[in-house]
């Protein structure tokens, strides 16, 4: 088995885009080839079919490579619960919710899951290893405990590609500065650097390759262009107070995103991505929720920590009354728990301990235990069918009330079996991916009602939609890069 490592200069340099477009170009040299990424620190998680947990852009990589999505490929990981406390996640398992200081103490037994996995599970099932990084390879506080980066690529004796971000400026220091903190036996496994996210004309970096050639003897692989149209899921939830996700729109409805200070799953959101006339804005301000032709309430780490800060700031109240005015809201995951009567987690079993009213909007009441659902399975309704999952703590009840369930889901037997909640304008479900298919982003469009026809809704299916893109990448690493370091390597 071989291994090429994506390295990043900083965060959000383009490791996971890069990871996931080398990803399909190797499958589509026919080479057989898998994802990793050693230690993941993401709450943005993708439930595996063996009831695992993985950070989603291995997720998406294992799509690229034509894969089913497992646990071996992202052995370890962290998701930030808030108060410098994570949950671990070890092979897919939930371990504890832990300090970030007690964390390092543990460190020996996580280096320990993942040098099993390379040594014993990778090479006879890949002959490829397309290794990811987190962050930088070189801050050096931190580097003789730094289980993501260097460490697993030299254990495999793999090479590295180091991806800078032009639009953060700096490119020079970022490429230079990164190879010079580099140890000098790391330093001989690189096999280039590439700049990511450039705009404009490329012709105007040309004179740059004298630069870097005179400060560091690392191949300038080429320079790829900022292609926004060519969006994966993102693993770091970098969304911001009052950002416009990505979605063509004319003006028209807008769907207001509530932007939870402890978001996870941001994901689904994506599958509005080819949709045309509507606007999909990630917001926690009163002015937008006011205007939104809906609301939807997304996942989240800590649900009582979130309704808590949802009812001081007074967005709770802004919502509930929105939806008294007839303004459809959705709930997700712990979005959905939040719109029912009660939570109660005495125990603290989900990062805070307490038993709270929440927005009496649905039915239902939640209470938390040491139980962590962890599932995929097929949604239906009205003749559509779609994959979608759930990852969450607590169970909900809806006692003796009648309610209309939002979809149905199939059990071992496929015997479909009702799932959430739809009462008037207000839907609640645990359906990570409840809009993967069309015929719920019309659903949901017809329920708003009163719309122009410029709102289109794209009749792909968002998973069909993934697959193109991912061609795509491969095809632009091909068309923007030289690959002859990489093809020698690998003896393409």
């Amino acid at each position: 088995m071989k291994a090429i490592s994506i390295l990043g200069t900083s965060s959000n340099a383009g490791k996971s885009w890069m990871a996931t477009a080398l990803c399909s170009w190797l499958r589509q040299q026919g080479v057989n080839v898998a994802p990793f990424k050693s230690q993941n620190m993401s709450n943005n998680a993708y439930a595996t079919l063996e009831g695992g947990e993985i950070g989603v852009a291995q997720a998406v990589q294992a799509e690229a490579c034509g894969r089913r999505p497992i646990a071996e490929m992202n052995p370890i990981l962290l998701k930030p619960s808030g108060d410098s406390r994570s949950q671990l996640v070890r092979m897919g398992s939930p371990v504890a919710h832990i300090a970030a200081k007690d964390y390092y103490q543990t460190l020996d037994k996580s280096w320990q899951t993942i040098t099993h996995t390379l040594d014993h599970y990778w090479p006879k099932h890949c002959d490829v290893l397309v290794m990811e990084g987190a962050g930088s390879p070189v801050e050096l506080n931190l580097m003789e405990r730094d289980i993501a980066n260097l460490k697993p690529i030299r254990h495999v004796q793999g090479k590295w590609i180091l991806v800078a971000d032009i639009e953060r400026g700096g490119i020079f220091p970022q490429v230079i500065g990164t190879w010079n903190l580099l140890p000098t036996a790391d330093q001989a496994n690189g096999l280039g650097f590439i700049v990511n996210k450039f705009r404009g004309d490329p012709e105007l970096f040309a004179n740059a390759a004298p630069h870097f050639q005179r400060h560091t003897p690392l191949t300038h692989l080429g320079t790829l262009p900022l292609t926004p149209e060519l969006y994966i899921d993102d693993e770091d939830s970098l969304v911001t107070a009052d950002s416009t996700a990505h979605s063509r729109s004319n003006g028209n409805p807008t769907i207001a995103w509530i932007r939870f200070p402890r978001l996870s799953n941001s994901q689904d959101q994506l599958p509005w991505i080819p949709d045309s006339g509507i606007q999909q804005q990630w917001t926690i301000s009163p002015n937008v929720l006011q205007n939104a032709s809906a609301i939807i309430l997304p996942g989240t780490k800590d649900t009582l920590a979130d309704l808590q800060w949802l009812k001081e700031i007074g967005l709770a109240a802004l919502i509930q009354q929105k939806a008294s005015s007839g303004t459809p809201i959705i709930g997700i995951c712990g979005g959905y728990q939040m719109l029912g009567k009660t939570i109660s987690d005495p125990s603290g079993h989900s990062g805070t301990a307490a038993s709270v009213n929440a927005l009496g909007l649905l039915p239902h009441h939640t209470v938390y235990s040491t139980t962590k659902t962890v599932t995929r399975q097929t949604a239906t309704h009205s003749g559509a069918n779609w994959e979608t999952y759930e990852i969450h703590m607590g169970q909900t009840s809806h006692g003796n009330t009648q309610h209309s369930p939002l979809i149905h889901i199939q059990d071992s037997q496929n015997i479909p079996q009702p799932e959430g909640i739809e009462h008037n304008k207000i839907w609640g479900t645990y359906q990570h991916g409840l809009f993967d298919h069309p015929s719920q982003r019309q659903r949901l469009i017809n329920l708003i009602g009163g719309l122009s026809a410029s709102v289109t809704i794209s009749p792909t299916n968002w998973k069909q939609h993934r697959t193109d893109i991912y061609d795509a990448m491969g095809n632009a690493l091909e068309q923007h890069l030289n690959l002859d370091p990489i093809k020698a390597y690998l003896n393409l």
